[in-house]
């Protein structure tokens, strides 16, 4: 059975469990005084990858004081998107005392020889929505349900455009993530499952022949780093190579907020404009940017990722950690990262489109009205 299908098997169970023991009785050097040997098994290092994408500003910060508050010693940094920055970063928090490495990796490939010198200091390592692979040395995984973000994004164009009633044929061009990111291939395949067989019955065309074939073809679409200039500069490269007769996109697969933020410059370069012909544009993560085009109607949706609550279930587990008790996973099965399965925690992503987002978007707190222009 195809990775795909297993994924489409599992059972994602939904929710957060009640909170577990705290990691300190009180404070650290960040948040009061305390009693220091429990403060010292809160040592916690947290590795972001960038800050040039919000939702990682809001991660790493969001976790750092949920984790202070708590009475640990956090050391976040972020790494530029530059591999061997973020290596030597983590290098800096094992030699520094942590205890417990919350880890986003940039390239999931080429952290082992790190991990490995943090395992010989007894370090527990989490992967933060990116799994690391090729490595014994990471112990658990907390992420959303990647393969289902995919879905959602493919059931979206499917219903948008009245795929199951026949409707057709539309010009699709499907971008992918950066091929260095794990959850890129699960963002890709959970839509393609849905959308590939449009493609073959010809409801989906594709003009530029951006067909990713096999299991690992997406990463010939894939933009590198996630780039929105790169997004633009290759929607730019489609639109002048193979639209140059008349010919119009009706829809675009973006599998995040920093692409759909490219491609939807470049259609305004082209002319494009809001309206009933602008094509259906997807999206993820709900950065404000791409949430204010949703209600100018430049871009159809986003899968919304509540990374509150990504942080919520990463500082439960490093409670645990950090109270030797055990860390709670709802999944044991799916993330094979090459040298051992990683016990994940899977939680669920949602849409939202124009119409929800004062409901979930708003009202939840998750976005201040001010933030996309209300």
């Amino acid at each position: 059975m195809s990775m795909t299908k297993k994924l489409m098997a599992l059972a994602v169970v939904g929710g957060l469990a009640a909170s577990l023991a705290a990691c300190s009785s009180g404070g650290s050097t960040d948040a009061g005084s305390t009693d220091g040997a429990q403060v010292a098994d809160c040592n916690v290092g947290i590795s972001m990858p960038t800050r040039s994408l919000e939702r990682w500003i809001n991660d790493g910060e969001g976790l750092q004081k949920k984790l202070q508050d708590a009475g640990c010693t956090v050391d976040l940094q972020y790494a530029d998107n530059k591999t061997e920055q973020q290596i030597s970063q983590i290098q800096n928090q094992v030699a520094g005392g942590s205890k417990i490495l919350v880890v986003a990796a940039i390239d999931g490939e080429t952290l082992g020889p790190v991990l490995a010198d943090a395992k010989k200091q007894d370090i527990t390592v989490i992967a933060y929505d990116r799994l690391i692979n090729g490595t014994p040395d990471v112990d658990y995984y907390a992420t959303f349900d990647n393969y289902k973000v995919g879905q959602l994004q493919g059931q979206y164009i499917e219903e948008k455009l009245g795929l199951k009633d026949g409707k057709g044929p539309f010009n699709l061009e499907p971008f992918a993530g950066s091929p260095d990111d794990n959850n890129a291939g699960f963002f890709f395949h959970g839509a393609w499952d849905v959308l590939e067989p449009y493609v073959e019955s010809g409801k989906l065309v594709i003009p530029s022949g951006k067909n990713p074939e096999g299991e690992d073809g997406w990463k010939a679409i894939g933009i590198l780093g996630w780039g929105s200039d790169d997004a633009q500069a290759e929607m730019d490269n489609r639109l002048s190579s193979f639209y140059t007769g008349g010919e119009k996109v009706n829809v675009v697969l973006s599998p995040n907020d920093s692409l759909a933020l490219g491609i939807e410059a470049s259609l305004k370069s082209a002319g494009y404009t809001a309206g009933a012909d602008y094509p259906v544009i997807t999206g993820q993560d709900a950065d404000k940017a791409n949430v204010e085009a949703i209600l100018n109607d430049l871009q159809s949706m986003t899968v919304w990722k509540d990374t509150r609550a990504l942080g919520d279930r990463v500082f439960e587990m490093v409670q645990s950690i950090a109270a030797g008790e055990e860390v709670e996973t709802n999944d044991t099965k799916t993330y094979d990262n090459g040298e051992k399965v990683v016990p994940a925690y899977l939680l669920d992503p949602e849409v939202v489109v124009k119409d929800d987002v004062q409901s979930k978007l708003i009202d939840s707190g998750f976005l201040k009205a001010s933030d996309v222009g209300l």
